[in-house]
């Protein structure tokens, strides 16, 4: 199982950005898919899910900016964010909840990080 970030770049404050994260591999079932992010000299925190029935949890920091969505025909989560400011800079991480073919329970997967840079 594989999840492949991508979107990530530098934007001006204001701006806005969009990062998708597909999952890929020998799968039975994908449930509770997410965003998280690491800030330097901070830990990883949560910024949004979606979980396989559609219920959505925000971060208070980007509730109102930010959108999560998921194609699970795609088996890909978004991530698409507006007025973003400097203190969304982070390495963004998707998470996935992942059923491999042949099991029978979720094990937590990560992708690889991409970097958000939020600068004039």
């Amino acid at each position: 199982v594989q999840l492949q970030a991508s979107g990530g770049g530098l934007v001006h404050p204001g701006g806005s950005l969009g990062l998708s994260c597909a999952v890929s591999g020998d799968i039975y079932s994908v449930n509770t898919m997410g965003w998280y992010r690491q800030a330097p000299g901070k830990q990883r925190a949560l910024v949004a899910t979606i979980s396989g029935k559609g219920n959505i949890t925000y971060a208070d920091s980007v509730k109102g900016r930010s959108t999560i969505s998921r194609d699970d025909g795609k088996r890909t989560v978004y991530l698409h964010t507006l007025r973003l400011k400097p203190e969304d800079t982070a390495v963004y991480y998707c998470r996935a909840e992942v059923m491999p073919s042949g099991d029978y329970r979720y094990t937590e997967f990560w992708g690889q990080g991409t970097q958000v840079t939020v600068s004039s």
